[in-house]
């Protein structure tokens, strides 16, 4: 019994728990805050908790991409300012030209690798892995956020000597935050946050980081079920749309509070001719463009990849890596800025415009040839807005050698940029690359055909703007794999009138370059060796005559149904797998499900302080076995030896599967793990027969 006013006692219990709280200020203000607080909570959630974590998320990511944008620019504008108050000295103007992006992308190198090496890269790879079901670690923490966000905004920052964009980090930011609201609606919700509702917020994230540095909703989802995932949900839709339309909007109109844009306008918006903005036998012309496109981004996947694949077996660039990155990322920064100097080979390669001003005259509606007539022409000292088709302009090598220049040179500094392991996208550069390729060939045209194209009597005059946009899609397509870059270039220019011709551009690219090359992100996934299944290339007639039992692992360790403590203990210290068959017995070998290793681990503790075990084993008389004990969870999808390698790589993928079990006639006899599909898949590419292990 406590004595009279011990601890126990009521009243003093509420003596306790009044004092413990008198030095919180206001108490009858917070009561009612709270209880106004969860009035709010279960009004809101009656409508719906998945609506408002969409909300939120798109106007977080909306946010989070105009505060960078805004301090990339300011930060843009102060390297400009100091470059032009430099006067006439060129050893100090090439001195700013190029310390400033080597500092900022050593720091971005350094910063990223010291505190957070998985944020390195676009991040694209790691969440297509991570949405097939493996658990990658420290890519979707807050830490990871962090750095990714303060090493993207100095790779911007660096400028279009290094040109590199922020899409592929976007992406990996946004299924960041959307795992954390994730967590947070199971928090608030009080529910269990199953893979299933983890799946759906990161897929909606991936759709919302293209609206968010675009505007783009529509082609920001679809680029998100194309890139992104394997196989996606109809019911995931809405989740996709919503959350991008609230990013979009949201970021419109950050940019008409900000005095960028009078109005919500398209990002890029173009004044080509909608009376007639192309003529039926243009079409041609752009299937060849799109063909073109197809073949080099062919040359361009290759040779990125290619390049990724040397830096990790060349000895002195893997001791560099190894050891100072950051040295790494400094040099191939002074390379790439002292090439892009505007008072060098800069001034062939418009260097003195930023990213957005490449893409804004590249897109522009008149055609250069005509306006370089003009014999007074002279290149301004300073970028003049209104005519930003003069940097590409020069009076020996003409707008058709500085646009060639450009490519030839960005073709091989894009490759090399790619290399560099900072936070960094690689959409944008290649959506620009396009567009210059469109560009030069819609100059081409223009050049053999001044006139315009004379068709039923009416003269049509060629618009190379037009085929600038569909050169930026139909590249970005190509390299990514993707048809949605078609709408994006549709979206981002606010040019619907091209809408056929660039899908004809577009379908095209694809063609070629699915045939030969994997995309750009299934590529890294190939260079860094990711647990991802890689798809079927060329035909599936090889995959369709491949059978389960030519490349099995048969290495089992099966758990018997009637096994006690000895032999669990040995199963256990032999084996370090996660999950066990379990059979009838070892003579017939016929599966009734799988247990996991924790369960093993508790049937074994099971024993721990009985005072019956004799010599490390329980007497048999008080032993029980696993089906007794343990929970023995069924197993509803496995495979038999006659099913075809396509067949398992579509289970696989649909499930999100990491392991299979094999039977014959109900009897265990191997099972299939992402390793062995993805050697058989490898093993058919390379015109080999798939061998069991």
């Amino acid at each position: 019994m406590p004595r009279e006013g011990g601890e126990n006692d009521p009243e003093t219990e509420e003596v306790l728990l009044l004092e413990k709280n008198l030095w919180k200020p206001w108490p009858r203000t917070r009561t009612k805050v709270k209880g106004c607080l969860g009035y709010v909570k279960r009004v809101l959630f009656v409508v719906g908790d998945d609506w408002i974590f969409l909300f939120a998320l798109g106007v977080i990511m909306a946010l989070i991409s105009f505060t960078i944008d805004f301090t990339v620019n300011k930060m843009l504008i102060a390297h400009w300012w100091l470059f032009q108050e430099l006067g006439d000295n060129m050893l100090l103007k090439f001195l700013s030209w190029t310390v400033y992006p080597i500092a900022l992308t050593a720091f971005s190198t350094g910063f990223a690798q010291s505190v957070c090496p998985e944020s390195a890269g676009s991040g694209v790879p790691e969440v297509k892995t991570i949405l097939t079901g493996v658990v990658l670690e420290e890519y979707l923490t807050i830490k990871n956020f962090g750095v990714k966000v303060v090493g993207m905004t100095c790779t911007l920052a660096a400028g279009s000597p290094i040109f590199l964009g922020k899409v592929g980090p976007f992406v990996h930011l946004s299924c960041m935050i959307a795992a954390y609201l994730g967590r947070m609606r199971a928090s608030a919700t009080n529910e269990y946050e199953n893979k299933n509702k983890q799946y759906e917020m990161l897929v909606a994230g991936a759709a919302v980081a293209m609206s968010s540095c675009f505007g783009a909703p529509v082609s920001g989802v679809l680029f998100s079920v194309e890139v992104v995932s394997s196989h996606f949900a109809v019911r995931h839709y809405w989740r996709g749309f919503f959350a991008a339309t609230c990013g979009a909007c949201m970021f419109r109109l950050l940019a008409v509070f900000n005095s960028e844009q009078e109005t919500i306008l398209a990002p890029f918006k173009t004044s080509f001719n909608i009376d007639f903005p192309f003529d039926l036998p243009e079409m041609i012309f752009f299937l060849i463009l799109g063909a073109v496109c197809g073949v080099m981004s062919c040359a361009y996947l290759f040779c990125q990849r290619w390049l990724l694949g040397y830096i990790r077996r060349n000895s002195i660039i893997v001791k560099l890596m190894a050891m100072e990155k950051a040295v790494y990322s400094g040099l191939v920064a002074l390379l790439l800025s002292s090439i892009t100097f505007p008072y060098g080979l800069g001034q062939f390669m418009a260097s003195r415009l930023t990213m957005k001003e490449l893409l804004y005259s590249l897109f522009d509606n008149n055609t250069w040839i005509v306006l370089t007539q003009n014999a007074s022409l002279s290149r301004p000292h300073v970028v003049d807005p209104e005519n930003l088709w003069l940097e590409w302009w020069d009076p020996t090598f003409t707008v058709y050698g500085t646009i060639a220049f450009f490519l030839v040179m960005k073709f091989w500094m894009l490759v090399l940029a790619t290399t560099m392991p900072m936070p960094a996208g690689y959409f944008m550069p290649v959506f620009l690359y396009g567009a210059a390729i469109g560009r030069l060939f819609g100059e081409v045209v223009a050049y053999f055909f001044p006139n315009g194209i004379w068709t039923d009597g009416v003269l049509n005059l060629i618009i190379p703007g037009g085929y600038a946009v569909a050169g930026a899609a139909a590249f970005s397509g190509a390299v990514t794999h993707t048809l949605s870059t078609a709408l994006l270039a549709l979206e981002m220019t606010g040019q619907l009138s091209h809408i056929l011709p660039v899908l004809l551009s577009v379908l095209m690219a694809n063609a070629i370059a699915q045939r030969y090359q994997p995309s750009f992100y299934d590529g890294t996934i190939i260079v860094k060796k990711l647990p991802y299944i890689p798809r079927f290339w060329g035909s599936q007639k090889g995959s369709c005559m491949v059978t389960t039992d030519q490349y099995m692992n048969r290495n089992l360790a099966p758990v018997v149904k009637s096994w006690g403590f000895r032999d669990i203990l040995n199963a256990l210290t032999s084996s370090a797998d996660t999950e066990f068959p379990v059979v009838e017995s070892e003579g017939s070998m016929v599966l009734l499900g799988s247990v996991a290793r924790s369960e093993l681990l508790y049937f074994l503790h099971s024993y721990t302080g009985q005072d019956t075990v004799v010599e490390g084993t329980p007497s048999s008389g008080l032993e029980k076995n696993v089906g007794e004990v343990c929970s023995i969870q069924p197993i509803t999808f496995q495979l038999s030896t006659q099913t075809s390698l396509y067949q398992a790589h579509e289970l696989f993928e649909l499930l999100n599967a990491q392991l299979m079990f094999v039977t014959d006639g109900g009897k265990l006899v191997g099972f299939v793990t992402r390793t062995e599909l993805r050697k058989a898949i490898e093993d058919l590419a390379l015109g080999k027969t798939p061998v069991q292990i």
